[in-house]
Formats: C-alpha cells, sequence, structure tokens
C-alpha cells in the first residue's frame, strides 16, 4: 500500500491512503490519525490500511479525493529519529578523495552512519529555503526505510522483519561547511539542514521483486531544470543492505517506530549512469578534467527525484522542488 500526509491536523499532519498510480486518496484517520500513530501500532492496524487501499484502488471507498501534490507534506512531517548510512562506498571513496582523505578499511566491512535531523522533513513541492549560495547547497537522492519499534541488539536478519515502509529523501548538504564542521571532529550540523521526503512511502510487497536481498532494484532518477542529472542502479553496488544498515543503528540501543533509515546518497561505479549529487559530480569532473566543472545549485534551480516501476510508473511519487533564498528574520 501507498500512505501520506495531508498539510492538515498539527505538525504531524493527516494520515491519508494513496492510489496505486497517485491520482486518488482517502483520509485513513478512522483508523490512526496520523503515520506516526500508525506505526506505533502497525501489526495492528496495518491490515486495516491495506483493505482501505483496496478499497480505494478498486473505487469502493468513501470519501476518496484527487490528490494535490502541494497540500501533501512529508508522510512522516516530523520522526524521532533519522540515521542517514552512507552505503554506497562508490559515493565515498570518491567524496573523501576529493578533499584529500584516506577510506579506511572499516568502511568495508562497518557502515559509515551518522545522527541526522528529524525535527522536521520538507514536503514534495516544498521550497529548498537557503540563506547564502555560497554556503555549497547540493542535493542528495537516496532511499529511505521506515521501522516499527526494534529492539536493540537485533541481527541484520532479525532487522529485516522490522522493515515496514520504503521511499525517497532528498538530503540536503551545504558542501562549502562541511569540511569546517568535519574538521571539529564532532560531525554534520549546520552543514545539514532540513531533508524532503517523498509523496508517499510504500510497502515492500508494492515492489515486487524489485525488492530482494532487503535492497531495491531500480534507478533512482534526477533532473535539474529539466535535464536529465542520473540515474544510478540503487541496486548495484550498495555495500550494506537496509537489514544491516538498521541492525547497525540498533546495536546498542532500540529504535523506536517510526525511525529513518537512510541508504545514503546513491552511486555506482559505472559514471556513465550519472550522479545524485552534485559533489560526486564535481569530483568525477575533477579527476577527468583536473578541476570541477559544474557548481552547484543556484536560486531558481529546480531538483526532481523519482523512481519509476519497470512499466516507468512512479512508485514513490516525484519530489520537485526550487531552491529559494531564505530572508533574514
Amino acid at each position: 500500500m501507498k500512505l501520506g500526509s495531508l498539510k492538515q491536523g498539527g505538525r504531524d499532519g493527516t494520515l491519508i491512503v494513496v492510489s496505486r498510480d497517485l491520482a486518488r486518496a482517502v483520509e485513513a484517520t478512522g483508523i490512526a490519525p496520523t503515520l506516526q500513530r500508525a506505526l506505533e501500532d502497525w501489526s495492528n492496524l496495518a491490515s486495516r490500511l491495506n483493505a482501505l487501499y483496496e478499497a480505494l484502488n478498486d473505487g469502493s471507498a468513501d470519501g476518496a479525493f484527487d490528490v494535490d501534490m502541494a497540500q501533501l507534506a512529508a508522510p512522516l512531517p516530523r520522526a524521532y529519529e533519522f540515521v542517514d548510512g552512507s552505503a554506497y562506498l562508490p559515493h565515498v571513496v570518491r567524496v573523501r578523495r576529493a578533499r584529500g582523505a584516506e577510506v579506511p578499511e572499516s568502511f568495508y566491512t562497518d557502515p559509515l552512519m551518522y545522527q541526522a535531523t528529524s525535527a522536521g522533513f520538507l514536503g514534495p513541492r516544498d521550497p529548498v529555503r537557503v540563506t547564502e549560495e555560497s554556503y555549497g547547497i547540493d542535493l542528495e537522492a537516496e532511499i529511505v526505510v521506515i521501522s516499527d519499534d526494534v529492539p536493540m541488539a537485533v541481527t541484520p536478519e532479525q532487522a529485516a522483519t522490522h522493515i515496514q515502509l520504503l521511499g525517497l529523501v532528498n538530503d540536503i548538504s551545504l558542501r562549502n561547511l562541511i569540511p569546517g564542521e568535519l574538521a571539529k571532529g564532532f560531525g554534520f550540523l549546520q552543514s545539514k539542514p532540513r531533508s524532503t521526503l517523498s509523496p508517499v512511502f510504500v510497502t515492500p510487497d508494492e515492489l515486487g521483486d524489485a525488492w530482494r536481498g532487503n535492497k531495491l532494484h531500480r534507478p533512482l532518477v534526477t533532473h535539474i531544470n529539466g535535464v536529465w542529472f542520473g540515474a544510478p542502479e540503487a541496486g548495484v553496488d550498495m555495500q550494506f543492505d537496509f537489514a544491516q544498515l538498521m541492525a547497525h543503528a540498533a546495536r546498542t540501543r532500540p529504535l523506536v517506530a517510526g525511525t529513518i533509515v537512510g541508504s545514503g546518497t546513491i552511486a555506482n561505479e559505472d559514471t556513465s549512469l550519472g550522479a545524485s549529487c552534485f559533489a560526486e559530480k564535481r569530483t568525477v569532473e575533477a579527476l577527468e578534467f583536473g578541476k570541477p566543472r559544474t557548481p552547484f545549485m543556484q536560486f531558481g534551480d529546480v531538483v526532481r527525484i523519482e523512481m519509476l516501476d519497470a512499466a516507468g510508473n512512479s512508485i514513490f511519487g516525484a519530489i520537485e522542488q526550487r531552491i529559494e533564498r531564505q530572508a533574514a528574520p
């Protein structure tokens, strides 16, 4: 099934079930007021939500309405936890090389992960507002999985049973602020503003054989100002699958329902498939031409991120947003 949230009902939105073709929706407040509440009682409520989803798809659901993407909040407008991995080692190798850093051997056996911003997520058509272009505005096209309650110290095999939903994220990065923050040895803060989530999250069964081995085997397509930017294969070159990432996050603490676990920027060894962030593209250019040729994003640029199924249908809906200047308060 496919689930989203309307921009109404408070900070956590209003839960809706969305049709398979993303054209129609129906409020699910008779089952749970928000997606967060649904995830907290997932074992009891998922079957009821799925029954409503089937009714919506066959035209028998009462109260159905046309979907207006501009009225959608992020499916989880805020989450208790967002941990973002970096599971695609081609991206890790290139970006670290660009700043003169080596890749430790441990990166090949132990996932790289950080605690990301989760107090608020942008909706799929919300603008990305930044105060200065000089910060080096970048997108990062990624896949996320969403959990129910996950016990501490689960194995990857156990963690796989707690993956309840999947979606996309544009993990905005301010690249020119990152080196100074990492030099302090305490991780990201100002360089990682709020991220954007796809219009809907979907259950793994919606993906058919594209979901196997705890990986999503479809290209993730990005356009900038209507021009193709990249379509790397998400199921290729992923060093750690989502079950491994989730188990890593839960090694020393339980994860609460609604925890979002990110894949990190999708990247392949085959650079002809393009990139999922400007840092990657600029690094490839530097290696080929001696210096980057493509600037980071500017005010007015529009980014679109989407994943299509084998028949060409949008799975999660598209993230499509403009980069805008944020005025001082």
